[in-house]
């Protein structure tokens, strides 16, 4: 499907330009709207109801918005932005080498591959997902909380939305 017949792409007013820093901000850290909201950035407007659908840079779409609730979803170029904006272990969920292919390739993460993860998270977070180097492999869903995933060594731990190699952000 092709974005452009639903939704219009724009430069955002400076009003909602701060909006989106601002929900940024609130959900991932202090900061990180100006990471994840880049000067240069786009949206993409519904046509039918008015509202920003997407935050697009000059890598593609670089985070969904979520009609429900209004939070980012992210997608491979935006977890691209934030990994290289923060310090470990923000927002990261490290994962075993021999399984980071796998990750890479856009499998889900299972609570058994799981080496360390980042104890603020909580369940339903946006999660950057490494490889014992820091190297991003992907972004996902988290599922579980931190200490769940710790001590659990069965079932999905994050659910793995856009990877390196499932070509996130090449359409923009």
């Amino acid at each position: 499907m092709q974005y452009r017949e639903h939704f219009m792409v724009q430069r955002p007013s400076p009003k909602t330009l701060a909006r989106l820093r601002a929900i940024a901000d609130y959900q991932f850290f202090p900061g990180a709207g100006e990471v994840l909201v880049p000067d240069n950035a786009r949206v993409l407007v519904s046509r039918n109801t008015g509202r920003v659908r997407a935050v697009v840079g000059d890598m593609g779409i670089l985070a969904s918005i979520r009609a429900s609730d209004y939070r980012y979803i992210l997608r491979y170029p935006g977890a691209r932005l934030l990994h290289a904006s923060t310090e470990p272990p923000l927002l990261r969920v490290f994962v075993a080498n021999e399984v980071a292919d796998e990750i890479r390739r856009g499998g889900n993460l299972f609570a058994r591959h799981v080496l360390y993860i980042d104890e603020d998270l909580r369940p339903w977070d946006e999660v950057l997902i490494v490889d014992e180097d820091d190297r991003l492999c992907g972004v996902g869903r988290l599922l579980l909380s931190p200490s769940e995933i710790l001590y659990f060594t069965r079932g999905v731990a994050v659910l793995t939305r856009d990877s390196e190699w499932s070509g996130g952000g090449v359409e923009g």
